[in-house]
This record gives C-alpha cells, structure tokens and sequence, in this order.
C-alpha cells in the first residue's frame, strides 16, 4: 500500500515537474520574442549569393530608403538608384561607393509622373538601366504620406492623386519592370515598404487615403509571394510605422525612442526571405506591444502621437490608452465599428 502511494506520489511530482518545465519553456520563449532575439541571433542571408549581385531601390536619398540602400551596398550588393532629386541621388552614390566596393547606376524618376509622357520616359530609362543586370533585390520605398490629418473631403485632389500615383501605381510599374528578370533567373527579392496603419490600428482616420494605399501594398505584396514563389523569388512587405535619422547619434524626431532607419535597415535585412508580411511599430521595441499612430503638429513640423493604443498579450485585444489633446477619443468612435485584423479586436 505504501509502495502504491510512494509510486503514485511520484508520478505526481514528474507530471507537476513537466508542466512547469514546459510553462517556463512557454513563457521563456514569448520573452526572447518579444525582446526581439530570434532575429537578432538570426545568421544574416548573403543576398548577393542567395538572390544576385544588384539591387533597386525607389527613394533612396532619405529615412528608410536611404539606410536600405547604404545596408544592402555593405552586404556587397551593387545599386541601382531611383529618385527624383539629382544632386542627392549623387550624394548617395558617393556615400556608397565611398564606403563600399560596389557599383551604382542612378535614375532621376518622379514617380509621382507616373502614367504621364514623363513617367513613361522615366519607365524606359529605368528598363534601360536593368537591362543585363542580375538584379536580385528589389526595394520599393518611395512613398508620400502628406498632406497629414486632413478629412477626405477637404483633401487636394491633386494631393491625393499624387500620392495615389506614388504609393500604389509607381510600386507597380517599378515591380513589374524588375520581375521578368527576376522570374528568368530563378531568383529575387521583392520588399515594398507598407505601413503600420494597415496592421497595427484596425483604422485610420483623417489619413484614409494614405491608409487605403497601404493597405493595397500589403495586399499586393501578399499575393505576389504566392503569385512567384514558385519561380524563386521571395516576397516581403515590412509594416513599418514612425522610424527617424540620426544626428551625432541624435533622433530627428520629438519622440527619442524610435528607432533609427539604420537599426531598421539591418533588421529588414535579416527578415527578408524568412517572412512574407512583416509589422514593425517602431515605438519601444522591435515587437512592441503599443502601437501609436502620429501626426505633425503646426507650425513645427513635429511628430506628436494622436491615438495610442496597448495589445493584450493574453487576448490580442487593442485597448485604447490615450489621445492627443487636439483630438478627442469620441472623434475616434469609427474605430469601434472599422475592418479589424482577424487576431486583432477592439477591448
């Protein structure tokens, strides 16, 4: 009898051992997770191996483009670059080729010309230019966000139209330019530059058409990866939100803890291959659990958050944390009735 009860008490012991072993495994996992670990220990791909030895980035002479294009010139890929200012599509040349062994090609292109006489002289210069190059990354992260916090129907048509033309219509043109090489090689990247807005918030109010053409990004960008995977070419869309330059190690920004675009380039480099859509809210850590969407505040030109939100780890669901005084929480009822992501919900 005591030997049954020794043996039973022992089973309870190992059984109670193994589910704490696997809580603390749960709970070490969702920590490195959210610290961001896996892809910082993550080996970084050798792109020019894995996809060719040029790249093309759209807007490469700012921000985020602009670290791309320096982040994929240090791992050894040669440049095309697309832009529509001259002198600092010069500039970032010579800081590349300066710094790094590898060649650039520049294309002065208003993408916002696009579907005009220009644009499509541009386009054929930008054929031209690829033309016998083993173009194996892409970059498309040309995009227009102003005018800011503006309702649609005081919005500039021409102002939208722009953006319209940049954020969805050149990001095609531009991929569909690139991709029959990519497709007759085997191999390619593709990473077009989204939003937070599209991932983060279930909507985004006073910025709907800046919203509605990420979302098309996202969308695109998903449906390309099924679309060519089967050719060999990966991919991407990376969500991004607020991300800001450094000065003598100094943010840009009125809000010092995002990150830079440098920091983001490297990530963005690691991720590709590995994920086809990728959010980064850039407010606290790589996978932050607060997602603030911002505005620029008059006269100053300042990054100042409107809406701020906090996500459940144990549900998902958003919870709204604040507003910014300029605005109201009753000015944001739509977010309780707009399109939520599926793992997403309004608490």
């Amino acid at each position: 009898m005591d030997i049954a009860a020794d043996d039973l008490r022992q089973r309870c012991f190992l059984s109670l051992a193994v589910l704490g072993a696997l809580y603390l495994a749960a709970v070490t996992l969702r920590l490195l997770d959210c610290l961001g670990l896996p892809s910082l220990l993550r080996r970084p791909t050798n792109l020019r191996r894995r996809y060719g030895a040029w790249a093309v980035v759209t807007g490469p002479t700012s921000g985020i483009g602009r670290s791309m294009a320096l982040e994929l010139a240090r791992r050894g890929l040669s440049v095309v670059l697309i832009g529509r200012d001259p002198d600092r599509l010069c500039d970032i040349s010579d800081a590349i080729t300066r710094n790094h062994a590898v060649q650039t090609k520049t294309v002065v292109f208003d993408l916002s010309l696009v579907s005009t006489t220009q644009g499509d002289e541009a386009m054929r210069r930008l054929r031209e230019a690829v033309e016998g190059l083993d173009v194996g990354v892409l970059v498309n992260n040309a995009g227009v966000a102003k005018p800011c916090a503006v309702y649609l129907h005081e919005f500039d048509v021409e102002a939208w139209m722009r953006m319209v033309r940049v954020n969805l219509w050149a990001l095609t043109e531009v991929a569909a330019a690139v991709l029959p090489g990519m497709a007759a090689r085997g191999r390619g990247a593709v990473v077009n530059i989204g939003s937070g807005s599209t991932e983060a918030i279930p909507s985004f109010p006073l910025y709907t058409v800046y919203a509605a053409t990420k979302r098309y990004v996202a969308q695109f960008s998903r449906s390309l990866y099924v679309e060519y995977r089967s050719k060999g070419i990966d991919v991407q869309c990376q969500a991004t939100s607020q991300a800001c330059s450094l000065t003598n190690g100094h943010p840009q920004s009125s809000r010092p803890h995002l990150h830079s675009t440098a920091r983001l380039a490297k990530q963005q480099g690691k991720d590709l291959a590995h994920t086809t859509v990728v959010p980064n809210c850039l407010c606290t850590s790589h996978k932050s659990k607060r997602f603030i969407a911002c505005t620029y505040s008059s006269p100053t030109s300042r990054l100042v958050p409107c809406l701020e939100f906090d996500q459940s780890e144990a549900t998902g669901r958003l919870k709204f944390v604040q507003s910014h005084p300029m605005f109201s929480q009753d000015s944001y009822s739509s977010l309780e009735t707009g399109v939520v992501p599926p793992s997403l919900s309004l608490g």
